[in-house]
């Protein structure tokens, strides 16, 4: 395993939209295995997609310390959502800065592990708010993008 570099707004990386995982390898394992530390050992953050390390795929790893653990999504697509909540959101490629977002209070998302395996989960709470979070990455899209309120960092 290997630290990555987290890439930062302004990146033009950060804007393009990912594409899907079509090979299940050992190369698609090492990357999630460097996003597991770069987030994690590193950064100490709770999720973190493939376009952060200037990868354009559609993979993202989460870990907000509830009893799913650490998950790996390949190829995530989200099925539903239900609910509204307002989530105080800030992001490793946008440092110093944080911000309440609008994000779904529940949802249903259907992606691949690392083998290729198809799996469908139920997420709700700080779970949902993040997967929804790293989901937007996939797609080009930041936190800051979706801001309803900014919050003063020191």
């Amino acid at each position: 395993m290997a630290l990555r570099n987290i890439c930062v707004i302004g990146d033009e990386v950060l804007r393009k939209k990912a594409r899907e995982v079509t090979v299940f390898d050992d190369r698609l394992s090492e990357l999630i295995d460097d996003m597991i530390e770069t987030m994690s050992f590193e950064n100490r953050g709770i999720g973190l997609a493939a376009p952060q390390v200037g990868i354009l795929r559609r993979v993202f790893v989460v870990d907000v310390g509830d009893e799913h653990g650490l998950l790996e999504f390949v190829n995530p697509e989200i099925v539903s959502s239900e609910g509204k909540v307002m989530s105080s959101e800030g992001c490793l490629s946008v440092p110093e800065r944080g911000g309440t977002v609008e994000r779904p209070e529940k949802l249903i998302i259907k992606a691949q592990n690392r083998k290729g395996e198809s799996f469908e989960l139920e997420a709700e709470g700080l779970l949902a708010i993040c997967i929804c979070h790293e989901y937007d990455h996939l797609e080009g899209v930041l936190f800051v993008d979706k801001l309803v309120e900014v919050e003063e960092t020191t």
